[in-house]
């Protein structure tokens, strides 16, 4: 049916794509397709719902593990399709796994380990609300108005890919927890929450690599096609550079020192060795740093380094 170089096509059928791979069912009602397409193609499918093929095919495929096409998406599409995930994340997911947890401590004589559980669960719950409104509200508005042709050049999406990080790893250790750590014999509501806390955990990677892999290259794409075909007397460059510019003023030289330092390839203790402060010392200024820029990677900080002048780029060591 399909092989890793070519993927998915629009003449397959949506049963065919299912029964490739099941994990696909979540990707299907985000894109808002309804089921009962009988043996309809996957254009045919698309057609009748309104959906972009080509960007349906795309996450299909990068869901997958096949080979995609990301220069075909619709942004627009790809948006509408991130929206409704945040909506299956926040109001349907993660609710039913907390109900499914606390049914299963309940059931056995847990102690308070398992309440300690459940608020740490509760607490992830906040997390990832936070995250994904984020994206909503700044984001994907962003986006929108890209497409709609405005860009004021205070802010870019390689500002949000430097510091944007899975939300699976904590759903992931407290997983790990349950199974290798809390002892409860009556396992059988818990095994169950655990299957799905393992599910949504596959799902939310895909999510991460649909946003990483599909949504950010297509706004660099966007927004350098909007600087190409920006006046050549247009002064769009420069709410960029005064952002530059702001963010620059709020280090203190000795941050400044710190990222200098990290643009090097030097690890925190030779940062605090040369520039005779402790360990601890130079771990608390990145924390600072990061902070203040919002950026949260060691590469990010040697990009911002170079185009901010702390460093020249023939003394960047690769981190």
């Amino acid at each position: 049916m399909t092989d890793q170089q070519s993927g998915y096509s629009p003449s397959n059928s949506m049963k065919e794509l299912i029964g490739d791979n099941p994990m696909l069912l979540p990707a299907i009602s985000r894109f808002n397709i309804a089921f009962g397409f009988g043996d309809s193609s996957v254009a045919e499918a698309c057609l009748a719902n309104g959906v972009d093929t080509d960007t349906f095919l795309c996450v299909c495929n990068l869901i997958s593990g096949h080979a995609f096409d990301a220069d075909s998406i619709s942004l627009g599409s790809l948006i509408d399709y991130l929206k409704r995930a945040h909506v299956s994340f926040l109001d349907v997911r993660l609710p039913q796994i907390r109900h499914s947890l606390i049914d299963a401590v309940n059931s056995a004589d847990s102690g308070e380990a398992a309440l300690l559980l459940i608020k740490y669960f509760d607490d992830y719950m906040v997390e990832v609300r936070r995250h994904m409104e984020h994206e909503n509200d700044v984001i994907f508005r962003y986006v929108e108005r890209l497409l709609e042709g405005q860009n004021d050049g205070s802010f870019s999406i390689g500002r949000y890919s430097d510091s944007h990080r899975d939300t699976a790893t904590r759903l992931k250790e407290l997983k790990d927890i349950f199974i290798y750590h809390f002892r409860q014999r009556d396992n059988i509501r818990l095994s169950g929450a655990l299957l799905d806390i393992i599910i949504c955990e596959r799902d939310m990677m895909h999510h991460f690599d649909v946003e990483n892999l599909l949504l950010v290259p297509a706004v660099k794409r966007l927004e350098a096609s909007i600087r190409m075909s920006a006046p050549a007397d247009s002064v769009a460059s420069e709410p960029d550079r005064e952002v530059d510019d702001e963010r620059l003023s709020s280090l203190s030289e000795r941050e400044k020192d710190i990222i200098r330092g990290v643009a090097h390839g030097l690890v925190n203790k030779e940062i605090a060795d040369r520039l005779c402060i402790s360990v601890h010392t130079v771990a608390t200024h990145r924390r600072n740093i990061s902070a203040k820029l919002d950026i949260h990677t060691s590469a990010g900080l040697v990009i911002f380094a170079i185009m901010n002048h702390l460093v020249d780029i023939s003394d960047v060591r690769p981190v």
